[in-house]
């Protein structure tokens, strides 16, 4: 798995002040896409164990972060890598929340056992693919009208999507 990019401290991905680490690779290909340079699944560096810990901690040593977003790319088509980072984050940074983004609609994550595993360990999930049609720039963490900001953990209790 590699990534093509890192930021440390962001209050655009997701609520609160949030770490945002961009997992390379999409084969989506969603026209209007705001960074079709994550496609590849060789962007970026390798994200070897070692930058893995090392975000980790930077991350849990910094107090005034709420959590971690996946964003990329797109994270769940590196789901098994994915799920062994976010288990260690989950470890490491306890109380801290998980979201990510994903071109995957929800309901499709969860036919797939790699992808509903990384799933299961999100706290929010923004999903569907970026639509140029649906382009809305007045939406919360989201660039097209058919996106959803997905509870997971509530959908998963209930069996059924809830929205926030």
């Amino acid at each position: 798995m590699h990534i093509c990019g890192y930021i440390p401290e962001s209050i655009n991905e997701g609520a609160g002040l949030r770490a945002v680490v961009f997992i390379s690779g999409c084969k989506h290909a969603c026209p209007g896409c705001f960074n079709p340079s994550s496609w590849n699944f060789r962007a970026g560096k390798p994200f070897t164990k070692e930058e893995q810990l090392r975000i980790i901690q930077e991350i849990a040593d910094n107090p005034l972060l709420d959590g971690l977003t996946l964003c990329g790319g797109d994270p769940f088509f590196s789901a098994p890598a994915c799920t062994d980072f976010i288990r260690k984050y989950k470890e490491l940074c306890p109380g801290k929340t998980l979201w990510a983004y994903t071109g995957f609609v929800y309901e499709k994550l969860l036919e797939d056992p790699d992808m509903r595993t990384l799933a299961e360990l999100c706290d929010v999930i923004i999903d569907g693919p970026f639509q140029m049609e649906l382009k809305d720039t007045t939406l919360l963490f989201r660039g097209s009208r058919n996106q959803r900001i997905i509870d997971v953990q509530a959908s998963l209790s209930e069996d059924s999507v809830i929205t926030l």
